[in-house]
Order: C-alpha cells, then structure tokens, then sequence
C-alpha cells in the first residue's frame, strides 16, 4: 500500500504519527487481493475549536474508499477512521466482488481472515431504487441554482450551467457552506 500523509494549515506531521498511521492503516492490507494499486491519501488537521480531524481516501482500480473523523486525540482520530474504513470494506465486499466477477475479473477484495468477524452482505432491498424523477436540466448559474435548491427544500441541486452548457450539481456541506461539482 502506497501512503500519502500530509498536515494541512500548518500541522507538521511527525515521525510518530506518520508511523502510527501507516501502521493502523496497514491493516487494511488484509481485505486487498493486491495491495501494489493501492494509494492511501491522508489528510490530518486541527480545527479552531482544537479537535483533529484525519480524512482518508484510498484509491485502487475503480472502487474509492472514503472516510473522516474527529477526535480530542489525533491518535485517537486515526484509530477511529481504521474501524470505520474496516465497516465500509466489510460492508461491500461481497456486492462488490460479485460485480467484478460479472465483468470477468478476479475479486478486489480479498476473503475475511479467520477470527475476524464479517457483516452479512448488504441486501438487494437495501440498494434498490425506489423512485425515480425525471426532470429537465434548465440553464442557469451556480448561484441561481443554490437559489432553487433552498427553495425546494434539498441538499443538492443538479443544473446545465448557462455558458458552457455542462451538467454541473451544487450541495450544501456540512459547515453550512456551499461545494459544486463539474461533471466532465
């Protein structure tokens, strides 16, 4: 597994805590067939209110993993992330091996080790669609459509973007504020 660990706004990553994360993420090596595509990217930083929050991203062929966490402790941070990375494997092992398999490739995930605990695999209910809305996409500009995603009630707003005609979605974040997304 390849790892990427940066501090942003200044927090100077540590011998210690580059270890220690390397460490606690190097457990997730077990559930990879072949942990040589693997990329962890790490982002650690101290919030104004003195928690340390630890985002992680792991990218390998086709399938992104991502998670974040907050903490008192950055250690504390980190060890959470690991569990909650290890849910989310767990979780989708099985329905994303099977898609694999239907594409003709060797599983991604590897099988669970003995003595550690699997979650049963996600039920087909649980990610079947059940609606479907059809709209057309009216040119507009992000601000516009912020606008009309308050107006509707929504956290996200999908529009065609008035000069370069491309389907773009805004969403309203976390901290209140507002992220947008360009389809390329």
């Amino acid at each position: 597994m390849n790892y990427s660990i940066r501090g942003e706004k200044q927090l100077e990553i540590t011998p210690a805590i580059r270890e220690y994360a390397e460490k606690k993420l190097g457990r997730l090596a077990r559930y990879f067939e072949d942990t040589s595509d693997v990329n962890a990217h790490v982002n650690m930083r101290v919030r104004p209110d003195k928690t340390h929050k630890v985002e992680v991203t792991i990218t390998m062929k086709q399938v992104v993993l991502r998670a974040e966490e907050a903490s008192r402790d950055m250690y504390a941070a980190i060890d959470l992330i690991v569990e909650k990375l290890e849910r989310q494997i767990r979780k989708h092992k099985t329905k994303v091996n099977r898609k694999w398999r239907e594409k003709g490739k060797a599983d991604l995930f590897a099988g669970i080790l003995p003595g550690v605990s699997e979650e049963p695999a996600v039920e087909e209910d649980e990610l079947q669609i059940m609606r479907t809305k059809r709209f057309a996409l009216k040119p507009m500009d992000a601000e516009e459509a912020i606008l009309q995603m308050n107006l509707i009630g929504h956290d996200f707003f999908i529009y065609s973007d008035a000069e370069t005609n491309d389907t773009h979605i805004v969403y309203k974040r976390k901290d209140g504020k507002y992220g947008l997304i360009q389809a390329n």
